[in-house]
């Protein structure tokens, strides 16, 4: 049962990163962009053949063989029931839909296309799948190196 919520909360986002992607294609010239929005944000249309700021340009397959080594690594994590924590399993949820959705633009374009700019902050165009890789990694390292109790081991005694 809890796979079927994760599988469906991986489908839901790459579902929302493509929808979110055709209509920045769709609507949204490229590197033109539309209002702000809350003065925190502001859609553009960029699109990007590498990683953040650019980095790795051109290389798709590289991207898309780290996201197939990633998928496999989870599914011997699920087989093997390396983790037992609901909390994880969403993060790489977020991590894994995230990276769905990047992959199939790659695979599909040779490019990802880009649609959020921060107002306040000089930072790269990102998309809706980064939001989700960021928020599921930062989420999972916080959590496994504030919350997580069960992996942390007792100092042993001083004498």
């Amino acid at each position: 049962m809890f796979y079927g919520i994760l599988a469906a909360i991986v489908a839901a986002i790459v579902g929302l990163d493509q929808l979110t992607k055709a209509l920045t294609v769709a609507n949204v010239p490229m590197h033109e962009h539309l209002g702000s929005v809350l003065g925190i944000f502001h859609i553009t249309h960029t699109e990007n053949s590498g990683a953040i700021w650019g980095i790795l340009q051109g290389q798709t397959w590289l991207f898309v063989v780290i996201m197939v080594l990633f998928l496999a690594v989870l599914v011997v994590m699920i087989w093997r029931k390396w983790l037992t924590k609901k909390f994880e399993w969403i993060c790489l949820a977020f991590i894994a839909g995230g990276g769905i959705g990047n992959m199939i633009d790659r695979l599909a374009y040779g490019k990802v296309t880009d649609m959020i700019k921060f107002d306040f902050v000089e930072f790269p165009v990102f998309n809706v799948a980064d939001c989700f890789i960021t928020v599921g990694c930062f989420a999972l390292l916080i959590y496994i190196l504030f919350f997580d109790r069960s992996k942390k081991k007792p100092s042993p005694p001083q004498e």
